[in-house]
């Protein structure tokens, strides 16, 4: 946010009171200033609370402008302490990883890093965590990834390390939260740290956590991404892009290498007469109620116009069952099969866009299945087990996405999925994490002559899978 303080503020205030910056709710209040006095871009007066107010994230550009201008002030806002120590464990870093600190410090400390899974970015939130010394706050989207940044500071820092989230609410100069945990408590957390670390930053854009961010004054906010997303949003909620990898420039020398086999299956012929005659249902609906399901708000206007009648409910169902029908193939479970016995000897994931197939796969290969209903505790022991050994694959559906570090799974198998570029990227991402002589495998399974074609061409458009 650009801040700029006319100059008629600085004369006026020459012999003036100083005036008195402070951080309340999420805003900040600068007082000393009449209603009708010049006033920083950015800020506005409250006739309530008879104060010029900006969001806290105006913090470092009003400060700087104040200092620039020369105009007397109390900063009465900033509540974050600097660290007194900083690693106390420190690995060489890759010299992208240096390129990376570097090039953010450069921008001031705002910015968004761009690198592919695998590839370090935990630590290279330590590497400028260690280079700023200021109380840091660490958002992540789930509660796992929350466990895993826990350890991490713990471990590098050797100091107590905070939680807010899951049922803990501990603040300490380097604390961890969820996105949701922040949106909750940013208003009486957004003074305590000078550096932010939104992990997986592609997530912030929403409304909500748009809205935490805003809400926190640090002048410090390092993002974290394989798969950037909305970036203009970023830009001014953490900054520009300051340095950038992808998967193509890292794989071979410090990701693992990899292959991607894309693999068409054919419906059985019961399938197929039952499949296009679902379809046919569903499409005649979508036809005569003159949804245009390409567009932005088709589905939620599918979702709407199908619950008024039975004839709706019906497409729904017809929908669904297509769907179905190309997510679960006779012929891709077979398939699957013989991969898990090629690959029997390697550590192997398998994903699926729903939770059925998750399930079905599950018993039938009697492979261990983690869905959003696997509780933490049980989580973690699977995958802790197929991390030793113990198991040689899961399956899940969606969510080990992000936030699993398995360096010897080397196999993934796509049974099913969205469209969604970022999902497919993240998925290759679970199995490029360098291991010693290991080649990692991408299979993905499309039922031919169904929507996962389209599916698939749309979730294709990325560097790594061309």
């Amino acid at each position: 946010m650009a801040v700029a303080v006319a100059s008629a503020l600085c004369l006026s205030s020459a012999a003036a009171m100083p005036l008195s910056l402070t951080f309340v709710a999420g805003t900040l209040e600068l007082r000393g200033l009449a209603a009708d006095a010049p006033a920083p871009v950015g800020c506005l007066w409250d006739p309530r609370a008879a104060c010029h107010r900006a969001p806290a994230i105006a913090y470092a550009e009003l400060v700087r402008a104040l200092l620039r201008d020369q105009v007397a002030h109390e900063d009465q806002a900033r509540a974050y302490p600097t660290l007194e120590h900083g690693m106390r464990v420190r690995r060489v870093p890759r010299p992208y990883q240096a390129e990376a600190l570097s090039a953010w410090q450069q921008q001031r400390g705002r910015g968004v890093v761009v690198l592919p899974t695998g590839a370090g970015k935990s630590q290279l939130a330590c590497m400028a965590i260690d280079a700023k010394r200021r109380a840091t706050l660490v958002v992540a989207p789930t509660l796992d990834l929350v466990r895993q940044w826990y350890d991490l500071l713990r471990t590098t820092f050797g100091v107590a390390v905070g939680v807010v989230g899951g049922g803990d609410y501990d603040v300490q100069a380097l604390t961890v939260t969820t996105y949701d945990s922040a949106y909750l408590h940013m208003e009486h957390l957004g003074a305590r740290f000078g550096l932010i670390v939104f992990d997986e930053c592609h997530h912030l854009p929403g409304a909500s956590y748009a809205r935490a961010a805003r809400g926190a004054l640090a002048p410090f906010r390092l993002g974290l991404t394989a798969t950037p997303d909305r970036e203009a949003a970023m830009d001014e909620l953490i900054g520009p892009v300051a340095y950038r990898k992808e998967v193509t420039d890292l794989a071979g020398e410090f990701l693992a290498a990899y292959d991607v086999e894309r693999i068409e299956v054919e419906l059985s012929p019961a399938e197929r007469v039952e499949h296009d005659a679902e379809r046919a249902i569903y499409r005649a609906f979508v036809e005569r109620s003159g949804i245009r399901m390409a567009s932005a708000h088709g589905w939620s206007e599918f979702i709407m116009k199908s619950a008024g009648s039975f004839e709706g409910r019906r497409a729904m169902a017809a929908y669904r069952r297509q769907r179905e029908l190309a997510f679960c193939a006779s012929a891709k479970l077979d398939f699957v099969e013989g991969l898990l016995a090629r690959h029997h000897q390697e550590r192997t994931l398998l994903f699926t866009s729903d939770n059925a197939t998750c399930y079905e796969v599950s018993r039938r290969f009697l492979i261990p299945a983690i869905t959003h209903q696997t509780k933490v505790k049980e989580r973690s022991a699977l995958l802790a087990h197929l991390a030793d050994g113990t198991y040689r694959a899961l399956v899940t559906s969606r969510v080990l996405n992000e936030g699993i570090d398995i360096p010897a799974a080397s196999v993934a198998i796509v049974v099913s999925g969205s469209g969604a570029v970022r999902e497919h990227v993240q998925r290759l991402g679970r199995i490029l994490r360098p291991h010693a002589g290991k080649r990692a495998t991408l299979y993905e399974l499309i039922t031919a002559d169904t929507a996962e074609q389209y599916t698939s061409e749309r979730r294709r458009e990325h560097v790594a899978y061309r």
